[in-house]
């Protein structure tokens, strides 16, 4: 592709060489170097590209565009300088690819808990309606019914605008789309096209990042700022930052809500762990997902597709037969009748809404054990918040280790253990070892009683010092459940 074709709309502070040149690859990493390749010298938290500029060249690079021209350039080589290499990078790399994502309908949900959810029951329910769809989330991506591993909730630009190229090339139709404050801050996203948002909630969470909830609201929003008008930005109405990630959108503004009037509204009727009987649009729904949370996802779902002009008897039908994603309010019965529970929370709120939701199904005999932990190299912020929570809405609770990373998994329960009030210290328990936590609660656990497994979800695998070794929480918690059957 030509250089000139692929600078389309960036802005360009400098320029050293020709750009009428072809180019046979962009990327931001200097050890994927092929012959005329754009490299894109991006100042990262760990390093800068910046450094890597003459190795590319010698590696075959034929462009470079940077934040700054190096002092000593060479002839045959073409300098772009740039005021932020990420944007340009996301531009470009969308020119590159065509503008794959406005030859489809992409739907991008934001938020704190409930982004995989409410993507994935959109990818299910477009599926059983007869469009050709793909997904890209947390869990795994999709193109109808071919599975792509999934690295990161959103993918770096190259990656994102290569997988969006194959959905067109396979015939989709929408798209939907988990957008993370990690990928609008570092301009994932930038140069994508969007027919729609959809925000769920915000709550602690990633502040190790973002350093105040401050930015981490602002990081969201802009991904609504940057919205076209033609496009639509749904949001919660009950959450108390719902409003405020409509304020500056040119997108058609839409609301849902469970506690006020809103565009689309919903009641629940019945919550147990057969599923949710919900009033939703005056219409009487019976779904297979548990929980008030999931009554969000799924009012999220069902405005969702009637904004983009589904029937609602026909969505509201097919969204009576779907399931959820992987590791989200997953669950299993033994032979004992306890019942396990596995689910992705990480964050204090979405550990309370599990935890409540548990709560209003339970007849009131039954225990309710919690196995929680709190990941390494991560917000340290939010590992006492998260130990107070379990206990405050559990009888027992286990501390254990989640991934641990770079930390050691001692100190990290240690950091926990700070959350734990005097009263609740009788009914808690420190077990560093994961495997030996979940073996621990099964056999504390007596007919009928509830334990949550919270925090890995549909993860397989725990990571320990940059190792990544095999462990299914679900796959260990059945296994230790059939041994006292």
């Amino acid at each position: 592709m030509q250089l000139q074709d692929v600078l389309y709309g960036i802005a360009i502070t400098n320029l050293v060489g020709v750009t009428n040149r072809e180019v046979t690859a962009l990327t931001f990493d200097s050890r994927q170097i092929i012959k005329d390749a754009v490299f894109f010298a991006i100042k990262g938290s760990l390093s800068d590209g910046h450094k890597y500029i003459a190795d590319t060249i010698n590696a075959g690079a034929s462009v470079v565009v940077c934040e700054q021209i190096p002092e000593l350039t060479q002839a045959e080589v073409t300098y772009i300088q740039v005021e932020n290499t990420s944007v340009a990078l996301g531009a470009m790399t969308a020119n590159f690819y065509h503008n794959p994502s406005s030859k489809l309908k992409l739907i991008g949900i934001t938020g704190t808990n409930g982004k995989t959810t409410i993507a994935t029951i959109l990818f299910k329910l477009f599926r059983e309606l007869g469009f050709s769809v793909g997904l890209i989330s947390t869990v795994q991506n999709h193109i109808n019914d071919t599975i792509i591993p999934a690295t990161h909730t959103t993918p770096n630009p190259v990656a994102l605008n290569e997988l969006l190229q194959d959905m067109v090339d396979g015939g989709c139709e929408y798209c939907f789309m988990e957008v993370s404050s990690h990928a609008v801050v570092q301009h994932r996203i930038e140069g994508l096209t969007f027919a729609g948002g959809v925000f769920s909630n915000i709550t602690h969470d990633h502040l190790d990042f973002h350093k105040t909830f401050d930015n981490y609201i602002k990081a969201k929003k802009t991904f609504f700022d940057g919205l076209p008008a033609t496009a639509f930005a749904l949001t919660n109405l009950d959450d108390r930052n719902g409003m405020v990630m409509l304020q500056n959108t040119r997108a058609t503004k839409q609301t849902y809500a469970l506690k006020q009037l809103a565009d689309f509204k919903a009641k629940v009727v019945e919550n147990s762990f057969n599923g949710l009987h919900l009033d939703i649009d005056h219409s009487d729904v019976f779904f297979k997902l548990v929980g008030s949370f999931n009554a969000y996802n799924l009012l999220a779902v069902y405005g969702t597709a009637v904004l983009l002009g589904q029937d609602k008897l026909a969505v509201l039908t097919a969204l009576s037969n779907l399931t959820g994603a992987e590791g989200r309010f997953d669950y299993i019965t033994s032979s004992q009748n306890i019942i396990g529970i596995v689910d992705y929370a990480h964050t204090p709120d979405a550990v309370q809404n599990v935890l409540s939701t548990i709560q209003d199904i339970r007849k009131g005999t039954e225990q309710v054990i919690t196995i929680i932990g709190c990941g390494g190299d991560r917000d340290k912020t939010k590992r006492p918040v998260m130990a107070q929570v379990a206990c405050d809405w559990s009888d027992k609770v286990i501390l254990t280790s989640d991934n641990p990373r770079s930390e050691n998994p001692q100190t990290i329960v240690e950091e926990m253990e700070k959350g734990v009030s005097p009263t609740n210290k009788r009914k808690t328990l420190s077990i560093v070892d994961r495997r030996e936590a979940i073996k621990t609660a099964c056999h504390l656990a007596r007919p009928g009683d509830i334990i949550l497994l919270a925090g890995k979800g549909h993860e397989k695998y725990q990571e320990i010092n940059g190792v990544r070794y095999h462990f299914d929480d679900k796959e260990i918690l059945t296994e230790q459940l059939n041994l006292i059957s």
